[in-house]
């Protein structure tokens, strides 16, 4: 529900709300954050997917929240030994993710980039993007697979409750170059896995990429942290929280 509480004006002024939606929206979130305030009083346990999103619970609903972080399918991502000179992003392409900043970044720079994704935004970052950034579009499993491990870094610049796309870049060995906010700072590992950048402006995140160039990171490094995050490891914390609050 979180387009209710901390997301609401980024919803309001979302590409898909009219006037019409527009007016609306205010009248009928004061009654959608009664209910859901309501309804969070019967529930007897919360887990959150990230300390983010436990805050917010405690915020919005004063309950406490265990933590477990979702999934990432470790086994299916694998380091490789060559490289590509691209940096990537892989996104569903609406405004928050602002993927917008990363393609303006690599036009200044005339670095690399390659974006992979749809969405209601694609046709204006396609318009934005400058001669080094490819717009792949949609790919299959094996093909977005292909780029994780083999890109030079992964650009995250959005904000997000958890964010499994950064976990999978490592766990194909990858590092991360994130916007510092949201779950990012909880999967990725600052100057080993990855690095961040303060603020979501062209000066933050170019300031950044000049870190990178500087920067050595190991695959094998970057992947033992990624298997942190296993199917296994997922099933393991959750099962423990079930039996527990069962007994």
């Amino acid at each position: 529900m979180r387009y209710a509480w901390d997301f609401y004006h980024e919803y309001l002024n979302g590409p898909d709300v009219g006037k019409l939606k527009g007016n609306l929206i205010p009248w009928l979130m004061n009654y959608l954050r009664m209910w859901d305030r309501l309804s969070a009083d019967r529930v007897d346990y919360f887990i959150a997917n990230s300390h983010n999103v436990a805050r917010r619970v405690m915020k919005h609903y004063r309950r406490e929240s265990a933590v477990i972080y979702p999934p990432v399918e470790a086994s299916y991502f694998t380091p490789v030994d060559e490289d590509e000179d691209f940096f990537l992003v892989v996104s569903r392409l609406v405004p928050y993710k602002r993927v917008d900043l990363a393609i303006q970044v690599c036009n200044q720079l005339g670095l690399p980039l390659r974006v992979i994704g749809v969405g209601p935004e694609y046709e204006r970052l396609k318009a934005l993007a400058g001669p080094t950034v490819q717009m792949m579009g949609r790919l299959s499993g094996e093909e977005i697979k292909w780029h994780y491990a083999r890109c030079r870094a992964f650009l995250f610049p959005g904000e997000e409750d958890f964010g499994i796309t950064p976990l999978e870049a490592q766990a194909s060995g990858r590092p991360v170059i994130a916007f510092a906010k949201g779950g990012a700072l909880e999967t990725v590992v600052a100057n080993e896995t990855g690095l961040f950048f303060e603020e979501q402006t062209v000066d933050s995140l170019v300031s950044a990429m000049r870190r990178y160039n500087e920067m050595v990171f190991h695959k094998k490094v970057i992947r033992q942290h990624a298997e942190n995050f296993d199917v296994s490891k997922f099933k393991e914390r959750f099962m423990a929280f079930v039996k527990e609050k069962y007994k």
